[in-house]
């Protein structure tokens, strides 16, 4: 019987064969892979869709509470500056006079500054009526309860978008 391919011929068929089928495995494992990995990014945009209509949900109702609550604020404010010459009266104005270390006080506190050393000057009338006193502390008082009905607003806000990406993204 005669050899029909020597045998370096069947032998460099066969690493071909081999080489061939490895490299399809090969290839066919880093397709598999590859869709693995497609798969996870899908899954983790899903996740994060869910997240961002969940925090827009939180979002919308926060805001809702907050903007009324603020909104409010204002409006009793205004009512209660309104309020003034009726506990205020053209005679206490009269009665009672605003000096000038009252106002350098007021004006330090809340410039944050010292007022400096008192002074003679002090004592002298400032031409400030006590109802304008009345009134701007009024405004005032009215908008730190805004600022602060503000920040327990942002606090409460945060919180919840917090909770809610903690629990749709585990």
């Amino acid at each position: 019987m005669k050899e029909v391919l020597p045998w370096w011929a069947r032998w460099l068929a066969l690493v071909s064969a081999a080489s061939v089928f490895g490299t399809i495995c090969y290839n066919k494992g880093k397709q598999d892979e590859g869709e693995k990995h497609i798969a996870y990014v899908n899954q983790q945009a899903e996740r994060s869709n869910k997240i961002a209509k969940a925090q827009q949900v939180v979002v919308a109702q926060t805001q809702i509470k907050y903007v009324e609550r603020i909104k409010n604020i204002y409006v009793k404010g205004d009512t209660i500056e309104k309020q003034v010459p009726i506990y205020i009266t053209q005679a206490d104005n009269v009665r009672f006079a605003i000096n000038a270390g009252f106002v350098r006080l007021y004006d330090a506190a809340w410039s944050g500054e010292d007022p400096g050393p008192a002074a003679d000057s002090d004592r002298e009338p400032t031409g400030i009526s006590l109802a304008q006193v009345a009134a701007v502390d009024a405004g005032n008082a009215t908008s730190c309860r805004a600022w602060q009905e503000l920040v327990i607003g942002l606090r409460e806000h945060y919180r919840r978008l917090q909770l809610t990406t903690n629990v749709l993204a585990p």
